[in-house]
């Protein structure tokens, strides 16, 4: 087989899937990615309403990575800054103090929306017509036909049931609890799953809020001057003014993402009940009493990354198969894309 041309399967279209797809196929390989969701982008997603966008993943992104720095300058400037005017609010016995924070790094986010980078990303493989959406990988084995090769067993729209076949290698770029229960029923990977073992990534609650009343002639917005803040109430972690951001609509919108602790002591509840409890929460944090015009929950059953892998990717060369994620190194954008690259690399030098 020739190292150089292999035909590889990469599971997931986050960042560091994207990531991952785009190095290996500029490297001459042949690449398909496979993508459960409609739309690429992972947690870096934008959720459309009537009243505007909101960024009800990753809230911004930054750059420390000279390598994360020339593939956002090749975007074609779907980024911009973000000055969000944060501050830290402080909620040590209910009563809640706001205080500055520190001179911080560059704040950056997807312009006009979150996932417009991921998108920007995902073109080249999309034009190249190797992007399956809306198709979940529900089994990893060895071909039928070439047992030194592997195929996957995929489920997609009204359980429609496909297999595809000749992959020399399989590349997990999804959430490692995921990634941990295909590779247990996958044969030759018990390896890579016990180096998954303590990693540790916990769920969050996020609620998204619009009040369109604050655009009107005489009243620019809603409560505190402050457009994004970090927080120590027991229930909620951050909050950030949407409308705030470079390129999002003018009206009035909140997003609310609980804290990791909450979000997994709630992570069973209604969706109601979570409404209603974390907004009371915010009300407490920004004065902000009005009724939304519009108010939903959204869960993510993978998060806010606690116990990192402590390395970039997995790679078994032996079995073809390798992880990558922000997990892997954290939970920024920046820690997704990093592992997506290395692993590629990692693969291709293989």
């Amino acid at each position: 087989m020739d190292k150089s041309n292999s035909n590889i399967a990469v599971i997931g279209a986050g960042i560091a899937g994207l990531a991952c797809a785009r190095t290996l196929m500029k490297a001459g390989h042949r690449v398909t990615v496979f993508e459960k969701a409609d739309r690429v982008g992972g947690r870096m997603a934008s959720c459309e309403t009537t009243f505007g966008t909101f960024d009800h993943g990753a809230q911004y992104f930054t750059i420390r990575d000279e390598r994360f720095a020339q593939a956002l300058a090749a975007s074609g400037g779907a980024y911009k800054s973000w000055s969000a005017n944060a501050v830290r609010v402080l909620d040590p016995h209910g009563r809640v103090a706001e205080a500055p924070l520190p001179a911080r790094e560059a704040h950056w986010v997807g312009v006009p929306e979150m996932d417009s980078l991921p998108q920007r990303w995902a073109k080249p493989i999309v034009d190249a017509g190797q992007l399956e959406l809306g198709t979940r990988v529900t089994r990893i084995e060895r071909d039928a036909i070439d047992p030194k090769r592997w195929q996957l067993q995929t489920s997609g729209p009204q359980d429609s049931v496909h297999v595809y076949s000749g992959f020399d290698t399989v590349l997990l770029a999804t959430q490692h609890g995921f990634a941990s229960g295909l590779l247990a029923q996958t044969p030759g990977t018990r390896a890579l799953t016990e180096k998954m073992e303590k990693v540790d990534v916990a769920p969050c609650w996020v609620l998204m809020l619009a009040f369109p009343q604050a655009v009107q002639p005489t009243l620019t917005h809603l409560g505190p001057q402050w457009n994004a803040a970090l927080s120590t109430h027991h229930r909620i972690a951050w909050l950030a003014r949407e409308s705030s951001k470079p390129g999002r609509s003018p009206v009035e919108r909140w997003t609310v993402q609980a804290s990791a602790d909450w979000s997994q002591e709630h992570f069973e509840d209604d969706g109601a009940r979570v409404q209603a409890k974390l907004l009371k929460a915010f009300s407490e944090i920004t004065g902000i009493l009005a009724e939304p015009a519009e108010a939903t929950v959204h869960r993510w059953r993978w998060a806010k990354t606690r116990t990192p892998l402590g390395k970039s990717h997995l790679w078994d060369r032996k079995s073809g198969v390798g992880i990558c994620g922000d997990w892997c190194l954290g939970h920024r954008v920046e820690d997704a894309f990093v592992s997506g690259l290395e692993l590629a690399l990692k693969v291709h030098a293989a």
